[in-house]
């Protein structure tokens, strides 16, 4: 199996592993973290890029896990050719992922009588159901990751790579904390879509629907954010 793909796939499993985790543990009936806040959320998925990013880079991959990234990230590199694969592993994992934190918590779904609830752990939702608003947060939020990112990778920067994954988690807990609040900030379509699929397809107990009618929003959303970052940074001469 090529090094790229095993470390997109692993890598973006480790990150839904965490990330619907401390969704699962601040939302449903019983567990110990319920009630949790929204900074508990946010310092979780950055902490779960991190842990993600590092292990896709320890297996030889570039560490996207996010297909919004690698589309960026390709028409920056006029090299198309990892786009298919790098999706799909993203996609894969996030599913795996997901379906490892419906594991964790088991006993806890049937205890939980919100659908929406259930539905929330494992897939972003609108906090105010606007189709234009809805979409132009997920376009910003992810122009914000992916400039941040460039930005960190540039020459004129330049960091240690060690420090990457550190600076780019703390990019993403930043972005959750100051632009999470409308849309729960997908900013990834492998990361909502995936789970999401996940959802429909698992034997989740007293689950509702997967809310397809949205699911477009933050698959569509960041894939607008990353061509319009790859335009700017290319006018500014960043790539």
């Amino acid at each position: 199996m090529d090094s790229g793909f095993l470390g997109e796939f692993v890598g973006t499993a480790v990150l839904l592993l965490f990330g619907t985790g401390v969704c699962a543990n601040v939302t449903l009936t019983g567990s110990k973290g319920q009630g949790g806040d929204w900074t508990v959320i946010t310092s979780a998925w950055g902490f779960a890029v991190l842990f993600g990013v590092l292990t896709a880079v320890s297996l030889g991959a570039p560490g996207h896990l996010n297909p919004a990234v690698t589309v960026g990230m390709a028409i920056a590199g006029h090299d198309y050719s990892h786009v298919g694969p790098y999706i799909l592993a993203q996609m894969l994992g996030a599913f795996t992922g997901s379906t490892l934190a419906w594991l964790a918590y088991l006993p806890h779904w049937a205890a939980t009588e919100d659908k929406a609830a259930k539905l929330g752990v494992f897939s972003t939702a609108p906090a105010i159901r606007n189709v234009p608003a809805n979409l132009i947060s997920e376009i910003i939020g992810t122009i914000a990751l992916l400039f941040v990112i460039i930005a960190i990778g540039s020459r004129a920067v330049a960091m240690p790579p060690y420090l990457g994954p550190v600076v780019v988690a703390l990019l993403v807990w930043g972005v959750g904390l100051s632009l999470g609040g409308a849309t729960g900030y997908a900013i990834n379509p492998a990361r909502d879509l995936g789970p999401r699929i996940a959802h429909a397809v698992l034997p989740i107990a007293g689950k509702g629907g997967s809310d397809w009618g949205y699911a477009w929003i933050p698959v569509v959303g960041p894939l607008i954010g990353a061509c319009i970052t790859i335009a700017i940074a290319s006018a500014l001469a960043m790539v």
